[in-house]
């Protein structure tokens, strides 16, 4: 893969502060494109990875938004749109978690996690198609979960908005494939990332002795497909789902 493949290319990655989306941030500014890293409360750590993007002579810069919130979402990207000049690259990895057993699941467990995981992709895609349509070319790579297609005890919120993350990808990859715009899913397996780094040793080798390859992967492992997903090298991919998850789930 050349890594100035894109450059000239302005990208988006929500939830690009720490773990998977600070890689995809990092990779992408390394193939040449001018990354925008959304970032929802920690400003410092997004302003983290500008540095590191630009030691390397990368161009980023920080943006601040909650996905869940529509009418912010579809300003901040209008403004980002105004001030870059285009939008070739939505990648929607912000997400959270509020885990327990749905006997105890409050009713906000669930709304934060839907308006905030598949809420905030609606958001964002909505916003950043029109002006991809008009150029007639754009990428929207959505981060998903293999909890979306296996399922997982205690997170009935969380594997419902990746499920139904896949099901909007597919539709609207048929919506807006005829404007040269491709919409995929990358479903990362358990990666070593904040969320994984609570574990216990014991639910950490359960989880290993089911994973083919025999470690968790890396924020790099999901960053690498997110970039093929980008390039002109996958533009006869669309609506797809990728999984990345060392054989956890081999489909």
């Amino acid at each position: 893969m050349c890594d100035m493949e894109l450059k000239g290319r302005i990208a988006l990655v929500t939830g690009g502060s720490r773990g998977i989306g600070r890689a995809i941030c990092m990779r992408l500014a390394q193939m040449g494109a001018e990354v925008f890293i959304n970032f929802s409360s920690n400003e410092a750590m997004a302003q983290d990875v500008k540095n590191a993007i630009t030691a390397l002579g990368g161009r980023a810069e920080v943006l601040g938004f909650d996905v869940a919130d529509a009418a912010v979402v579809s300003q901040a990207i209008k403004g980002l749109i105004e001030r870059a000049g285009g939008l070739h690259v939505l990648v929607n990895n912000a997400g959270i978690t509020r885990d327990t057993l749905l006997a105890r699941m409050k009713q906000e467990d669930w709304n934060r996690v839907i308006a905030t995981n598949l809420g905030g992709v609606f958001n964002c895609t909505q916003a950043a198609v029109a002006p991809m349509m008009k150029q007639r070319w754009g990428r929207v790579i959505n981060i998903g979960s293999v909890v979306g297609s296996m399922g997982n005890a205690g997170q009935a919120n969380y594997a419902a908005a990746k499920a139904g993350l896949e099901g909007f990808s597919r539709s609207v990859a048929r919506e807006v494939a005829s404007r040269g715009i491709t919409v995929n899913v990358v479903a990362p397996g358990f990666i070593e990332t904040d969320m994984t780094a609570g574990l216990s040793e014991k639910h950490r080798e359960a989880l290993l002795s089911q994973i083919p390859v025999g470690r968790m992967g890396k924020p790099e492992d999901v960053a690498e497909a997110v970039a093929f997903l980008a390039t002109n090298g996958a533009a006869y991919i669309t609506g797809h789902v990728l999984h990345v998850n060392g054989g956890l789930l081999c489909d």
